[in-house]
């Protein structure tokens, strides 16, 4: 009897080293999902669920080699991209993606600023990420604060997040997840825009917890192994954002702020 072999999932993102978001977050979710992590890390952090102490990054070329070092030799069916810090290393990840067949599925969570409201990303990445990474991507996953930050102004409504998405998916060519979480509505909408074809909306009850560090890293990590599998985007997000309020129900209440959620308690998703 032969088994088919899990999708080859490249998370290239920055290292949590308290465990719940970034690398390690992304690594749970891979795994929980049937997939095969791999990694590039970008940067290490000295992070807990009260903030960021402190970050150090890697050298561009050192980055670019640890994604050569997996596509060359193990092969990749799904990207996820989080945290990059620099602009050195976006354009050193960019020119090592060029190695990789485009039609290779691209998730990218463009990280900017942490759950504790530390900044991620240096003021000049922000533009070269834009420019290199967001053509190369299938699908862009900015939360509201960061899809702020993309349009250069306040999206107060549903309909002004619709359109500042709208506007990233024609100026680049890539579908768009625009995340609600941030707002102070009752329930949570989660829009996406494809590159082509009808828009989608995805609603939930907020549940009220404090214990949400990692959301946006295990949501795009989950989409990248799901599209690896096989499933179309709208679908892969559907079942990504179920594991993600799954996770968030099964928190472990570690940590005395933003806590990590609960990856290995998700039950199987139909």
């Amino acid at each position: 009897m032969t088994t088919k072999a899990p999708p080859r999932i490249l998370a290239i993102a920055g290292s949590d080293s308290s465990g719940g978001a970034g690398i390690q977050a992304d690594l749970k979710t891979i795994a929980m999902l049937g997939g095969y992590g791999m990694t590039a890390i970008t940067a290490a952090t000295a992070q807990n669920s009260t903030g960021v102490q402190a970050i150090t990054p890697l050298s561009g070329p050192f980055v670019a080699e640890q994604v050569r070092s997996c596509i060359r030799d193990i092969g990749v069916d799904a990207i996820k991209i989080g945290m990059l810090h620099d602009a050195d290393i976006i354009a050193h990840v960019a020119e090592a993606l060029e190695e990789v067949d485009s039609r290779v599925p691209l998730v990218l969570d463009p990280v900017m600023i942490a759950t504790s409201g530390a900044a991620l990303i240096a003021p000049d990445a922000v533009e070269a990420m834009k420019e290199r990474l967001f053509p190369r991507a299938t699908l862009v996953t900015p939360n509201l604060p960061e899809l702020e930050h993309l349009a250069g102004r306040n999206l107060r409504t549903t309909e002004l997040v619709e359109g500042a998405a709208r506007e990233l998916v024609a100026g680049y060519g890539c579908a768009v997840l625009a995340k609600g979480g941030h707002t102070e509505d009752a329930r949570i909408i989660d829009i996406l825009i494809p590159a082509e074809g009808r828009s989608v909306q995805f609603d939930h009850a907020r549940i009220e917890t404090r214990h949400t560090h990692g959301t946006g890293c295990t949501l795009s990590s989950a989409i990248a192994t799901l599209i690896g599998h096989g499933q179309s985007l709208e679908h892969a997000v559907r079942l990504a954002r179920r594991f993600v309020l799954e996770a968030i129900r099964h928190a472990p209440g570690y940590g005395a702020g933003s806590g990590p959620l609960g990856h290995q308690a998700v039950r199987k998703l139909d």
